[in-house]
C-alpha cells in the first residue's frame, strides 16, 4: 500500500501549531477527523497516548511516526504535519521531530500495517527527502514530493 494513497492531502497540515508532544497529537488527529468522517477523536487520541506511554514513536532525525489500532475502523488512515521549529517528542536521538507522520490501523491489520510503517521509514530515511518536505511551500506541494519520492522507494 503506497503512502500517497493512504494519505489524503486534506490531512496534511504544513505548519503544526503544536508545541508539545500531546497537542500534536491532538491537532494532527484533528486533520484526519477532518477526511475520516465518524471518527472518534478523543480514542483515537487516546490509544496514541497509550502507544507512546510504551515508547516513542519520535524515531530519530527529525521525524516521528505516532500510531496505533482501533477496534471500530476498516481501512488505515494516514496524516502528515510539519513543524518548521520542532517539538520534543522524545525521539531516540534526543533532537526535536519536525516531520510527523500519524498512523491509525484496524485491530487486526497487523502485516499492512507493518509494512506502511517501514515505508513511512524508509521514505524519511533519505536526508534529501527530509529537507525537501521541509522546505516545502505548502501542503500541496508536501503531498507532490511524497508521492515522488515515493515511486523512487
Amino acid at each position: 500500500m503506497k503512502i500517497s494513497e493512504l494519505l489524503n492531502p486534506g490531512a496534511i497540515v504544513a505548519e503544526l501549531k503544536a508545541t508539545e508532544k500531546n497537542a500534536l497529537l491532538e491537532e494532527l488527529t484533528a486533520a484526519l477527523a477532518g477526511v475520516e468522517k465518524g471518527l472518534d477523536r478523543a480514542l483515537v487520541v487516546d490509544v496514541l497516548k497509550e502507544r507512546e506511554r510504551l515508547g516513542s514513536t519520535g524515531i530519530g532525525e527529525g521525524v516521528a511516526i505516532p500510531h496505533g489500532k482501533l477496534k471500530n475502523i476498516d481501512h488505515l488512515m494516514l496524516s502528515f504535519g510539519r513543524s518548521r521549529a520542532g517539538i520534543d517528542f522524545d525521539a531516540m536521538d534526543g533532537r526535536p521531530s519536525h516531520l510527523f507522520f500519524l498512523l491509525v490501523a484496524p485491530e487486526d491489520s497487523v502485516g499492512v500495517h507493518l509494512k506502511t510503517l517501514a515505508r513511512i521509514s524508509k521514505l524519511l530515511k533519505n536526508a534529501q527527502v527530509r529537507d525537501r518536505l521541509l522546505l516545502a511551500a505548502d501542503g500541496s506541494e508536501l503531498f507532490r514530493i511524497i508521492t515522488e519520492e515515493e515511486d523512487h522507494l
